[in-house]
């Protein structure tokens, strides 16, 4: 029985030299199989140089538009909170502050939010004196109206900045512009801009817009960084804006009523000079009303006034300082293709595309 197995070994072994050996020569039959066809090979490689120069020569280069800018929001919970009671007098609840609404890397949002971007596509630029919407100059240099040649409704679709209407004309809903917006939004944001923070313990963000089109890029890049930053401030200032709005008009609703009260006593004094002194309810009775009621909204305006001035601080403490560091300037940084690696990766794409065509060619021919 040992004896079968030992003979059962050292034939599995004569086996597996024998299979190894095959391998060896197969290899170096392929090997000389693809010699004998190096005219092919090199042709087929020459071609694919040939067609990546083609590409490579035809690829239009990207530019991009960077605009890199600092954000300094202080976050103060209790700004508002000293400034309750002395409110409360007015009728008026400051509530917290509104610091929490853009906390963190939220800003970073909302470059790639819809809205954002449609309205700076929907933004006029001026460009060699003339006027046009940055979505129409997209719509120009990516030649989408040729595109668009057999489809009438989007021939004629036009696009206006909302804030261009006046009262008589507004903006009607239109579900193939709104349609068009979003593809257009979307490839925006899958090939056109990115938004970092090139180091996470600073507050430094980055915008690149990158374009086949310079004046795009540049001009889309410096847009949307207004509208954002415009909307970020507006939105962190909106509340305490409106308590100082409503401060103010309460201000001077009592200042009113004060210097209002001040006139009545001194105009009853002069409406009675020959008053007789037996009548002197005439008088004393309205004067002492009016000089009370004059008094007492004194008080109020001085309280109301500190009120008014501590928030106005607290509005200039919640504002955010955003101050831009680097702007995108022409020329703007410029990607191409090089010819060069063009005909590499071509000729070398081709060439193994050839030589795996041939080798699967041989074991078919060979298998059948």
């Amino acid at each position: 029985m040992n004896q079968e197995n030992i003979n059962s070994s050292n034939a599995s072994s004569d086996s597996d030299e024998i299979s190894l050996k095959e391998l060896i020569l197969k290899i170096q039959e392929f090997w000389r199989y693809l010699l004998s066809k190096w005219l092919i090979i090199v042709i087929c490689g020459l071609i694919g140089g040939a067609l990546g120069f083609a590409y490579a020569s035809s690829k239009k280069p990207v530019y991009t538009a960077t605009t890199t800018f600092v954000l300094e929001d202080e976050k103060s919970g209790g700004g508002l909170g000293n400034l309750a009671g002395l409110a409360s007098m007015a009728g008026v609840d400051l509530g917290g502050s509104g610091g929490g609404i853009f906390q963190g890397d939220n800003i970073l949002g909302l470059y790639k939010s819809r809205s954002i971007l449609e309205r700076t596509l929907l933004t006029q630029v001026e460009s060699k004196g003339k006027k046009q919407l940055l979505i129409d100059w997209y719509i120009d240099f990516h030649h989408l109206r040729k595109r668009w040649a057999d489809k009438p409704e989007l021939i004629n679709l036009k696009f206006i900045n909302d804030s261009l209407l006046n009262e008589k004309h507004f903006l009607k809903p239109n579900r193939l512009r709104d349609s068009v917006l979003g593809v257009i939004v979307a490839d925006l944001n899958r090939n056109y801009l990115v938004v970092s923070k090139p180091d996470k313990k600073l507050s430094t963000i980055q915008v690149d817009v990158k374009a086949q089109d310079e004046f795009f890029a540049k001009s889309f890049n410096d847009e949307l960084v207004k509208i954002v930053n415009e909307f970020y401030i507006n939105t962190k200032t909106k509340k305490t804006l409106q308590t100082v709005k409503i401060l103010q008009h309460k201000t001077d609703s009592v200042r009113a009523v004060m210097n209002g009260a001040i006139y009545s006593a001194v105009a009853i004094a002069d409406a009675t000079p020959n008053l007789n002194p037996t009548r002197q309810v005439q008088r004393v009775a309205p004067a002492q009303r009016a000089q009370f009621s004059a008094e007492t909204n004194r008080a109020i305006l001085s309280e109301m006034a500190k009120s008014l001035e501590m928030t106005k601080m607290t509005l200039l403490k919640e504002t955010p300082l955003i101050q831009v560091i680097d702007k995108p300037i022409y020329p703007l940084k410029k990607e191409t293709f090089g010819k060069v690696k063009g005909m590499a990766i071509g000729g070398f794409l081709l060439g193994i595309i050839s030589v795996l065509y041939l080798i699967v060619k041989k074991i078919l021919k060979e298998l059948f």
